[in-house]
């Protein structure tokens, strides 16, 4: 417990978790709020609890760059070594460190989820928003878990690479062009992206949710259901933070 205490000062005592968790927030409400007022009185059908999450990976970025600021700005100014020299192992503290920024950005992702649905009822309370089943459930309160898992597998990242700008460079193009490329490669890219994990655990979000939803991209034919997509998608976070782990373990601070 005291070195999550100081993993969340040392966390706090910053601007830039203030500033992320700022842009977060107002990124993803603000993007619902502007859809929701735009959507015309005869589209109110189409606006449901799925659609007020299409901007959540937005947000989700913007977290996971923060998870990597924590480590790398460490390594960039030396105070890692004051932390490694202070704990006598290293996994621990950085195992500290994961739990609180983990958990950070899980409430983030609620605080996100839940308000960009809360703003969309507040505008349009007539669109059929109610959460009546499982999936529509999943649909909001699943983001804080995928916001969770991300910033786990970003920690496990930033250990691996320790710059920033390497770290966030190739976090970014994994993100944003690796898993959708995929498709492109002839025969296999598309049975390749299947296993991907980030579309993986966007499938815990929108399983269920029809394919012409203006919410999250539904992809088909993903080898797991929600359930399963979200323990895979897991395991592949769990499994980089350990590899980044053994890495710090083994080299230099």
């Amino acid at each position: 417990m005291t070195l999550m205490t100081v993993e969340r000062i040392k966390l706090f005592s910053t601007r830039s978790p203030w500033w992320c968790m700022i842009i977060t927030v107002a990124l993803t409400v603000g993007l619902t709020a502007i859809f929701s007022a735009a959507t015309k009185p005869d589209d109110l059908s189409d606006l449901t609890p799925s659609v007020t999450q299409f901007a959540y990976n937005f947000g989700l970025v913007v977290m996971m760059v923060m998870a990597a600021l924590t480590v790398t700005t460490e390594y960039r100014f030396g105070t890692i070594r004051s932390t490694f020299l202070a704990v006598p192992g290293r996994t621990q503290a950085l195992l500290a460190k994961t739990a609180v920024v983990a958990g950070l950005a899980g409430v983030v992702g609620e605080i996100t989820a839940v308000g960009s649905w809360a703003i969309a009822k507040a505008i349009r309370p007539d669109a059929p928003l109610a959460l009546d089943t499982g999936q529509e459930f999943r649909n909001v309160f699943g983001v804080g878990l995928i916001y969770l898992l991300a910033a786990v597998f970003a920690i496990g990242l930033a250990l691996l690479i320790r710059h920033t700008a390497g770290a966030i460079v190739v976090m970014l193009v994994y993100l944003f062009l690796a898993e959708s490329l995929l498709p492109a490669i002839p025969r296999i890219g598309p049975h390749i992206q299947d296993w991907m994990p980030f579309i993986v655990g966007n499938n815990f979000v929108v399983a269920g949710q029809l394919e012409t939803d203006d919410g999250p991209p539904v992809i088909e034919g993903l080898p797991f259901g929600p359930w399963g997509s979200l323990l895979y998608f897991a395991a592949v976070c769990f499994g980089l933070l350990a590899l980044g782990l053994i890495s710090a373990k083994r080299r230099d601070a």
